[in-house]
């Protein structure tokens, strides 16, 4: 039985599930992983696009999805682009202030399988409280990179991966991984206003924080995609703060990262 199903049987309100998605470019996918979601068949889903002014008019375009939704979909502009982890930090804040039980982090470009979000909202809910979030993670058993990637690309998402687990010793795989499903109390104990990282390193930051807190990270397989429209916005100064911020990180810690805090569901 899934935790959906629970809920049902005892007449209570489905955990409402927010996936937040920043968009900058992304007219072409956006339709396409909206529709994707709402396949899903999971109950009290929404949808919040977080679009940083987008030139190519992603914003009127996730505005009139929103529009059509039946309040499924909703829409936060923000004026300009500055950075992965500013969105997801003021989508994951809008979230919470609506209500949501679980939030789920998402790229727009079609890279993450919406087909496993199920998954990872139903393995979370069933955890136990001290399990913060479940990660779609590519190098757990079961999990693969899309066949369409290069070999520097591999290269360079394993060594970052390996250079991370180093220098903070967090025990996940997919430290780098950036399709999570969050407990909505996990993202209020770790105090998601304050989190400093922008870029990619966000999602090392954020890992970081769950384990100095004492709770849990659980990784499910995926196979990531090749974006299916544009262009990869991985710029060298979001590599180079991705290379810092472990560092920043260690030295400011206070104590050992927990070691119950690691796990693998398959």
């Amino acid at each position: 039985m899934t935790v959906e199903q629970a809920y049902r049987a005892g007449g209570a309100v489905s955990p409402k599930v927010v996936v937040v998605v920043p968009t900058y470019n992304e007219r072409e996918n956006l339709p396409l992983l909206v529709d994707l979601l709402n396949s899903l068949g999971l109950p009290n889903l929404h949808v919040l696009v977080v679009d940083d002014g987008s030139p190519d008019g992603t914003g009127a375009l996730a505005d009139r999805i929103a529009a059509e939704s039946d309040g499924t979909v909703a829409v936060l502009h923000r004026t300009r682009k500055d950075g992965l982890g500013r969105a997801y930090v003021a989508g994951m804040t809008r979230a919470l202030a609506d209500g949501a039980d679980v939030v789920v982090q998402m790229d727009a470009d079609l890279s993450h399988p919406a087909e496993t979000v199920p998954l990872m909202v139903n393995t979370l809910l069933a955890g136990a409280d001290d399990l913060a979030v479940v990660v779609g993670s590519r190098y757990v058993a079961g999990g693969a990179l899309a066949t369409a990637w290069a070999w520097h690309r591999r290269a360079l998402s394993a060594w970052a991966n390996f250079y991370v687990n180093a220098v903070l010793r967090l025990g996940v795989k997919d430290a780098t991984a950036g399709f999570k499903a969050w407990r909505g109390t996990a993202l209020e104990a770790i105090d998601l206003p304050s989190v400093r990282s922008n870029g990619y390193s966000f999602q090392v930051e954020m890992n970081h924080r769950v384990l100095r807190r004492g709770l849990r990270i659980v990784e499910v397989p995926i196979t990531f995609e090749e974006r299916v429209n544009g262009e990869s916005k991985l710029s060298l100064r979001v590599q180079a703060e991705s290379a810092i911020t472990p560092w920043r990180l260690r030295f400011a810690r206070k104590g050992a990262v927990s070691p119950r805090g690691r796990g693998t569901a398959t």
